[in-house]
């Protein structure tokens, strides 16, 4: 009869499963709501022995942060190939991915957690942020973005954190419906600056240049266009 015995594990293996056990817990509740004695359990190990490699709580779940950013920014990356609409839906149902499958981790990342206030912590949520920010530019193909489509693509990748905060309470609208609504928001914060820039313009112009009538893109202009007779009847009959 053979009996099992427990591999020791060297330093950095030992606190790159801890990281895991930690961001196991924090997706299922709030890091705030997770113990010292309840990481240690489920890797296996003692109280003091999790000391050993981490000073503290807020050190390991800063080095949570650090792989749950890692994983997010991840998310971003797509090859620059096709049509950006659909690049950009396929961005948006990876990112709804990770705020599915690590809700309050999710939830801690962007507001700070137990580490609001941290410096190092506010750092890795900018570097997620800077990342989306700047793999936006890589699909447009713009090294230097003008101050309008800084604007634009910022306002967009809060919006996108934003819009996934509040559909995590509750999770009311379908979530594909959001992926393809943030993709249309998009396109719609680049019209409305098209309309005040001419730089802009050709930014908007280009994009719809290689968008398919049956892609993201094109069912927004479908959509709007049939809206179109009611909103033009809204003037007629408030002169009646």
């Amino acid at each position: 009869m053979t009996t099992g015995v427990r591999r020791r594990m060297g330093v950095e293996e030992r606190r790159q499963q801890l990281i895991g056990v930690a961001l196991e817990l924090f997706s299922h509740r709030s890091p705030d709501e997770v113990s010292i004695d309840e990481i240690a359990a489920a890797a296996g190990i003692s109280r003091p022995l999790v000391y050993h490699y981490f000073p503290g709580k807020q050190s390991l779940y800063e080095a949570a942060l650090r792989r749950a950013a890692d994983e997010l920014a991840g998310r971003f990356l797509e090859p620059p190939e096709g049509p950006l609409g659909a690049r950009l839906l396929r961005v948006m149902g990876r990112f709804f991915d990770f705020v599915d499958d690590h809700g309050p981790g999710f939830s801690a990342l962007m507001r700070g957690g137990p580490a609001v206030g941290s410096s190092r912590a506010n750092a890795l949520i900018d570097e997620v942020r800077q990342a989306a920010y700047e793999q936006i530019l890589a699909h447009l193909r713009i090294e230097t973005p003008s101050a309008r489509l800084q604007l634009v693509v910022r306002s967009w990748v809060s919006l996108a954190e934003s819009t996934a905060l509040i559909w995590l309470d509750g999770r009311r609208i379908p979530r594909g419906e959001l992926e393809l609504q943030l993709v249309h928001d998009f396109a719609a914060l680049c019209a409305v600056s098209a309309a005040y820039d001419e730089e802009m313009a050709g930014v908007l112009l280009r994009i719809l240049a290689d968008e398919p009538a049956e892609g993201p893109f094109g069912d927004l202009v479908g959509r709007l266009m049939s809206l179109a007779p009611a909103v033009a009847a809204v003037p007629a009959q408030r002169l009646r």
